[in-house]
């Protein structure tokens, strides 16, 4: 079947975006805190026992992170000012309070993530998703006093039926979809989506390709001067998708300490949440629409 959430839409062709202050580009944090089911496979740094349950050596790489990593990823956002966009699982809010604390003193946004990472959605039918995303929601919100405007599914996983279940819990935008450098309208109604990126992601470049410290640096040096290229007409959006227990090893902390450095003294870079970003977004839409004719957009007015 063709896609029906989105058209193409070639970038060339859109109306501009303005970020806050004249910015070109939109920097967000993307920080996974996440929780594994001790039983399942997930995530893993070695194949060769990731089928077994219990899998010590894989879980405790993942485990890592709530206990080590994610403290010394609070000390370098600390140090360069950035709040970071929390994609948090819902049973974090049960097992590793203690996170969901030192989040609320820094004022970090809550994005949803699912109930944990070894949970996806497939082959949940409507009714069963709803209900699935309801608790999800529900148990964020408890916990940080904040409800979710953002989602991104465990493994970047939906259904057909999560971007309309989304929008039913109020809901605003998705990560998921990781096809463009600016926020797009998705075709459900009062949903967008906020640009995420799989590529520019410590599991992805650590994991999956073997890049070293410096090469992560650079990689991420090189991104931000591409897209802030690419932003002389009209804005872009860079997101740096990192787990603590990956980015956040003992050998590999400074160089993203670095790379924090880069963005945060780059010029024209709105240090941003994935809720800003989404929110300044739809305000620039819902603006251009309201100067549209009636004609045009077939709105009675």
């Amino acid at each position: 079947m063709d896609n029906q959430l989105f058209p193409y839409s070639p970038i060339p062709e859109r109306p501009p975006i303005t970020w806050p202050g004249g910015a070109r580009v939109a920097f967000y944090l993307a920080l996974n805190i996440e929780h594994y089911q001790v039983d399942k496979p997930s995530t893993s740094i070695f194949g060769g026992t990731a089928g077994l349950a219990p899998d010590p050596l894989n879980y405790g790489w993942r485990d890592y992170g709530a206990r080590v990593g994610i403290w010394r990823m609070l000390e370098s956002l600390d140090r360069h000012g950035i709040r970071a966009s929390a994609l948090v699982n819902s049973d974090v809010c049960r097992h590793y309070p203690q996170i969901v604390q030192a989040g609320l003193a820094r004022d970090w946004a809550w994005i949803a993530h699912g109930r944990d990472n070894s949970t996806f959605q497939a082959g949940m039918d409507r009714e069963e998703e709803r209900a699935y995303l309801t608790e999800v929601v529900e148990t964020i919100e408890a916990a940080t006093g904040h409800r979710p405007q953002g989602w991104l599914g465990p493994a970047l996983t939906e259904t057909f039926e999560t971007p309309s279940l989304l929008a039913e819990l109020g809901l605003g935008y998705t990560l998921d979809w990781t096809n463009d450098d600016q926020p797009y309208e998705l075709a459900v109604p009062g949903m967008c989506s906020v640009p995420y990126s799989i590529e520019m992601n410590d599991v992805t470049l650590f994991v999956s390709k073997s890049y070293t410290g410096p090469e992560f640096l650079q990689a991420v040096r090189d991104q931000l001067d591409q897209l802030y290229a690419d932003a002389a007409g009209s804005g872009r959006v860079m997101a740096l998708c990192v787990h603590p227990f990956s980015v956040n090893q003992p050998f590999r902390h400074k160089y993203l300490d670095q790379a924090l450095e880069y963005i945060a003294g780059h010029e024209g870079v709105w240090l941003a949440t994935s809720d800003e970003i989404a929110e300044a977004y739809r305000a620039q839409r819902g603006a251009a629409a309201a100067t549209v004719p009636a004609a045009t957009t077939g709105v009675a007015r």
